[in-house]
């Protein structure tokens, strides 16, 4: 029987992960199912390169299953150690910092599986950009057996104690498996926010001069 193919608003999927696949046999089948949903809805992958950890699980179902994947990698890293046998189209970029521009610009929403450092910079970038109004695009943050659970709860602290608005804590969603995370990323609407309108306003404003702040971010990101 043929398996049914899920319409998605989407074309590409950019995914943040960890170059390891940590110690519970959970966050392996997290990136398989995610792989494997990423397949069933015909959505193409954007993550950053390698075949090691996480990432080379999602990178090699998705690739397994018909789907393009793009890694993007910095020449630093580019080495087998580092990142093993990659798969599908391999893009080098300079830097860590056009690392992330050239994954945000190929890319139609964000997910976050677990993963350490690495995948929380990329993470909150991504969520700061959107707070900033630089884009719209959804961001969905895969929290397996409670993996972000502590996270999560950092963030409500930081909007009891007004650090960020109540508004702009719905700027990500979260969900524990990936059919509910993407089908949540499939329904999501921006957050309207009038701060975010301003900023997004204002750096529309800017553009042609190309100053330096959020016009300049605007332009290198090209989101």
């Amino acid at each position: 029987m043929e398996e049914k193919v899920v319409k998605s608003r989407f074309k590409r999927v950019c995914v943040f992960c960890g170059s390891s696949t940590g110690k519970r046999d959970c966050y392996r089948d997290a990136a398989l199912e995610l792989g494997q949903e990423l397949v069933s809805r015909k959505l193409d992958l954007v993550y950053g390169g390698g075949s090691i950890g996480l990432m080379g699980l999602v990178s090699q179902v998705v690739h397994g299953g018909g789907g393009h994947v793009l890694g993007i990698i910095p020449r630093t890293l580019m080495s087998k150690e580092l990142t093993g046998e990659t798969v599908g189209e391999v893009k080098p970029v300079a830097n860590m910092h056009q690392r992330k521009a050239e994954m945000s610009r190929n890319s139609d929403c964000f997910i976050a599986l677990p993963g350490g450092y690495g995948t929380l910079e990329e993470l909150l970038e991504v969520i700061t950009w959107a707070q900033l109004g630089i884009h719209d695009k959804p961001v969905g943050l895969l929290n397996v057996d409670g993996y972000y659970n502590y996270f999560l709860t950092f963030i409500d602290k930081a909007v009891d104690d007004g650090f960020i608005k109540p508004s702009q804590r719905h700027i990500f969603i979260s969900a524990p498996n990936a059919k509910e995370l993407v089908q949540k990323l499939e329904e999501y609407g921006p957050v309207n926010d009038e701060v975010i309108a301003n900023l997004k306003w204002e750096v529309e404003q800017q553009q042609p001069q190309q100053q330096v702040g959020f016009s300049a971010l605007q332009t290198e990101i090209t989101l």
